[in-house]
């Protein structure tokens, strides 16, 4: 039985999120659909993460099992044909020994949230950037990111529904840079708790708005209190952007 390794693309705006619901589109369900259209098989399609509604993806990672057996280019070009009209595109697939898990044998994940900073609102990335049109400071939003570094209780930071075991993540990387008129915040982690980067990207706006200093985020993540939090940004502007794995 060969496993598939998908590397995929997509809009997050028309969906539930990754995972399939009882209600609404999900990318899973449509990737399982697809499959199914190629093989007649109707399997289960495993992501690395679980992005939520409206999150985007430029290099999402999946896999799967089928019984019977079809060349990797095949199965990246017949998805992308069964996938039609909707905005999800398989980058690539590759066949993976069976011990291959897209999310229990992940080494990092890295993401990326773009915040448009300019006074007019956008006409070509409505839905994929999250508009804040007055000028924000982007160099005190990097020195106050790197208090959040290392290993933490991110309680503060921490969804409600969120079902991780742990508060406690090790964050690798938090940077914030302007680009141009966007301000780009770039995080990199083994694994994050649910809301974990909008709500890192909430409480920085406050800190590019002079609403906060940067030890305020400091004092907010020392609160383990999700009610120290920013308010959570919304979906627009986050994509995973890659999924690390050993030998990658």
């Amino acid at each position: 039985m060969p496993r598939y390794r998908l590397t995929i693309e997509y809009d997050g705006g028309p969906f539930v999120g990754w995972q399939r619901q009882a209600e609404g589109a999900s990318i899973q369900g449509a990737l399982e659909d697809a499959i199914e259209k190629l093989s007649a098989e109707r399997v289960t399609v495993t992501g690395a993460g679980r992005t939520d509604a409206g999150v985007h993806a430029l290099g999402q990672v999946a896999h799967f099992d089928l019984e019977k057996s079809f060349e990797a280019g095949k199965v990246r070009d017949a998805l992308n044909y069964y996938l039609r009209p909707a905005p999800i595109v398989v980058l690539d697939a590759e066949v993976v020994d069976s011990e291959f898990h897209a999310r229990f044998s992940a080494t990092s994940r890295h993401y990326l949230f773009r915040i448009l900073n300019r006074r007019s609102p956008p006409a070509l990335e409505e839905g994929r950037v999250w508009h804040v049109s007055h000028r924000m400071d982007a160099e005190a939003m990097q020195a106050a990111a790197q208090y959040l570094v290392g290993q933490h209780d991110f309680t503060t930071f921490r969804a409600a529904e969120c079902q991780a075991q742990s508060p406690v993540k090790t964050l690798d990387r938090l940077d914030v840079s302007r680009r141009a008129d966007e301000i780009h915040i770039e995080a990199s982690a083994r694994s994050f708790l649910h809301h974990q980067i909008r709500s890192f990207a909430g409480s920085l706006k406050l800190v590019g708005e002079g609403k906060w200093q940067p030890k305020d985020l400091k004092a907010a993540l020392e609160a383990r209190d999700r009610s120290a939090c920013g308010p959570v940004s919304p979906p627009d502007g986050l994509y995973l952007v890659r999924v690390g794995y050993p030998g990658d």
